[in-house]
């Protein structure tokens, strides 16, 4: 009888089991995640300061068009800095834009962002941001509107003159005083260079046309910009956002009641005067007035009275 504490020899053990497999595990090595997305290799490839911003343009919903010429003019800078190195010619490039688009699709939100990022990017010394309409580049007599327009581009030098309905420039005939503030632009773009960025905005056909009247004006605004109609869910995101900000928040049958409010806008192929963005944030204010009636009527009021905004607090005309 053999011992309890006995073991049997390996060499016991690879004759009754000749068959043996043996696996051995091998750790896999840890990789490092790549970037998937242009907007991570933005991330990894910009300064802290150029990454904070660019993720403030992340963050507004939509806007892809702007998001993607972003991220292009930081990948030209960055090149420029390589090819620097390399004792390359650098590719010096004109940003003076055009966006075209209806009301409250973003273009004075981008316009104001994009000075912001132009600065942290070198481009601008500044980053302010200018924004002018007809009146305040056309004066009344002759002589007045040179100086007006070349006033306004002194303020502006160091960031952005932003010039909303553009288009309305030329709207008067040939005895109007905005033909000559177009001449004083286009003289102030060829003297200051990139000092200052000149962004040019209204509705799409307008804007068209109005570039098509002045063949000199399409070289000198190179980038042109599509600002697209918000689709309902966009509005809706842009609708909770904007509450959050407020701490106001939408209840559940409050916010299918705005969704099929703004559905039937989109569809109407009367209504012209829809505003996007601008359409929900009204919108909201009127409907926080409208709560704010309602709960008159309450003696005892919640936090969460207070900052729910219930079906009946949305009242339209067409609804």
């Amino acid at each position: 009888m053999k011992p309890s504490g006995y073991q049997p020899s390996a060499d016991t053990v690879e004759e009754k089991a000749p068959h043996r497999i043996q696996v051995v595990f091998h750790r896999p090595e840890q990789r490092v995640k790549q970037p998937e997305t242009l907007a991570d290799r933005v991330r990894t490839t910009a300064p802290g300061n150029v990454a904070a911003a660019f993720d403030e343009l992340e963050r507004l919903i939509g806007l892809q068009e702007a998001k993607k010429l972003m991220y292009e003019i930081h990948a030209l800078l960055r090149i420029n800095r390589e090819r620097e190195k390399h004792h390359l010619k650098l590719e010096k490039q004109v940003f003076h834009m055009v966006f075209k688009g209806n009301p409250g699709t973003g273009k004075t939100t981008v316009a104001r962002l994009f000075g912001k990022m132009f600065r942290e990017m070198g481009i601008l010394s500044k980053g302010h941001l200018i924004e002018v309409e007809r009146a305040d580049l056309v004066g009344e007599f002759i002589g007045h509107t040179a100086q007006k327009t070349r006033d306004l581009v002194k303020k502006a030098l160091g960031g952005i003159l932003f010039i909303d309905e553009a288009y309305s420039l030329a709207r008067g005939g040939e005895k109007d005083f905005g033909k000559e503030a177009i001449d004083c632009l286009t003289k102030a773009l060829e003297d200051h260079g990139n000092d200052f960025i000149c962004i040019l905005a209204g509705y799409t056909e307008e804007m068209d046309a109005f570039l098509e009247l002045n063949p000199g004006m399409p070289s000198r605004f190179p980038i042109h910009l599509k600002f697209a109609d918000y689709s309902v869910d966009d509005l809706i995101r842009i609708a909770d956002s904007l509450l959050v900000g407020k701490e106001y928040r939408l209840s559940a049958n409050a916010k299918e009641k705005l969704r099929l409010h703004l559905t039937r806008m989109r569809q109407d192929i009367f209504e012209t005067n829809f505003s996007n963005a601008r359409y929900v944030r009204n919108a909201l204010e009127q409907a926080i007035r409208k709560q704010a009636v309602r709960l008159l009527a309450v003696h005892e009021l919640t936090r969460d009275d207070i900052m729910t905004l219930m079906p009946e607090d949305f009242v339209w005309s067409t609804s």
